[in-house]
């Protein structure tokens, strides 16, 4: 007969009759039979089944640790303690069971950490959904008139996916909360949607209206085609009715505004052959006309504003009897001329500054009167001088200059 080894005897024993027994700190406890081996294998087999036990408590050990779920963790607990409690296995089972108590404890630590954390989870949560509705709630109290809808859509369609994703990937929150933040952020789009409809059922009435008018003035406009360059003034006052007629909608207002510029068009284009004509036409007026103003700038530099003035009417009146010119050709010309008669007119405005009879005889006069001043102020002066007295000659010299700057004024 072959001896059992010291760690096997150390839990277990085999009697005569095969039975299997495990050593515990209260006795012995019957744990099976092996009849048909020999007592190392009965051992061995039940130990192994101790082996399995074992790995079980180190598992559970290991996911307490890595913060597994305290519920479950307490589940297992529990699980463990009746199969170690009456477990068919040799090995230190006690230990197992002081393993288990401890995880217990742990457990406990583990539920009020793990409480924590979620409500903190759930308030962070809360405040993430919270989020998104005042988002939404501030898209909502936008004035419809000033909206950009095609960024408010979009930035809602935002918010629902982050509201959607939230609640499938974030923590359950509480019934009453979820249902008040979802019946808030609803609210919101409901809001949204109605005055996106407003706003849109408003301005398509509005640009129906845009459509009629502008539609009434294309008439009107293709009915003056016949009219030629004589309806162009009708058709600037339907431009200007055109501006104050607002938008069709884009596309309605490019078809509507091609015809409408169509029809300008052709007025346009039959002012322009009338336009090509009388340039042929007034072509030899242009050369007349270049020949007077060569005749006339040399004007600019004459000094006699009679010699001028009488050059100049002569040169007006053949000016005005040449007649029209090319259309182009007017401004240029035009602004050519006016510059020689402003150059003439400054001429003779000079002339009479100078000469004026009356503002001659008015200046003479003052200055007789001047001259005669500083002829008393120069005794005055002299006098002043001979008695030494200071202040009399600071003032008739002050009265003396200003006098004499007067004269020199007047050309003395």
């Amino acid at each position: 007969m072959r001896l059992l080894s010291s760690e096997q005897q150390a839990w277990g024993r085999v009697d005569d009759t095969g039975t299997v027994f495990v050593r515990l700190s209260t006795g012995e406890r019957a744990v099976g039979q092996y009849p048909d081996g020999t007592p190392e294998e009965a051992l061995a087999y039940f130990q192994r089944k101790f082996t399995d036990l074992e790995g079980q408590v180190t598992l559970l050990e290991q996911r307490a640790k890595r913060g597994a779920p305290a519920s479950d963790i307490a589940r297992a607990v529990s699980t463990l303690r009746e199969s170690v409690a009456t477990a068919n296995a040799v090995g230190d089972l006690e230990s197992l069971s002081t393993r288990l108590e401890k995880l217990g404890g742990a457990v406990e630590e583990l539920t009020e950490q793990q409480s924590a954390e979620a409500k903190a989870a759930i308030a962070a949560a809360i405040a993430e959904r919270t989020e998104i509705v005042v988002a939404a709630e501030a898209l909502a109290a936008e004035d419809p008139a000033k909206t950009q809808w095609k960024q408010t859509t979009a930035s809602l369609d935002a918010l629902y996916a982050r509201w959607q994703a939230h609640q499938q990937d974030g923590p359950r929150l509480p019934k009453n909360d979820a249902n008040e933040l979802w019946k808030r952020f609803r609210a919101a789009r409901t809001t949204i949607e109605q005055n996106r409809k407003a706003f849109f059922a408003e301005l398509d009435s509005v640009h129906r209206d845009a459509r009629t008018r502008k539609q009434a003035l294309i008439d009107q406009a293709e009915s003056l085609i016949p009219q030629g360059m004589a309806g162009i003034p009708v058709y600037r006052d339907l431009l200007d009715e055109w501006k104050r007629a607002g938008r069709a909608g884009k596309k309605q207002d490019d078809a509507l505004w091609a015809r409408f510029k169509a029809a300008g068009d052709e007025l346009y284009a039959a002012k322009s052959e009338v336009d090509a004509k009388e340039n042929e036409e007034f072509q030899g007026n242009l050369t007349l006309k270049l020949e007077l103003l060569d005749e006339a700038e040399p004007l600019l530099a004459e000094t006699d504003f009679a010699k001028a003035r009488t050059a100049l009417q002569a040169i007006q009146r053949r000016w005005d009897e040449i007649g029209k010119v090319p259309r182009e050709q007017v401004r240029v010309i035009e602004d050519r001329l006016r510059k020689v008669e402003t150059a003439v007119r400054k001429l003779e405005d000079d002339h009479w500054k100078t000469n004026n009879p009356e503002k001659k005889a008015r200046s003479e006069g003052l200055a007789g009167q001047l001259e005669d001043a500083i002829a008393k102020l120069e005794s005055e002066l002299a006098e002043a001088t001979a008695s030494g007295d200071t202040a009399k000659i600071a003032a008739a010299q002050e009265a003396l200059d200003a006098r004499r700057i007067w004269l020199q004024a007047l050309g003395r």
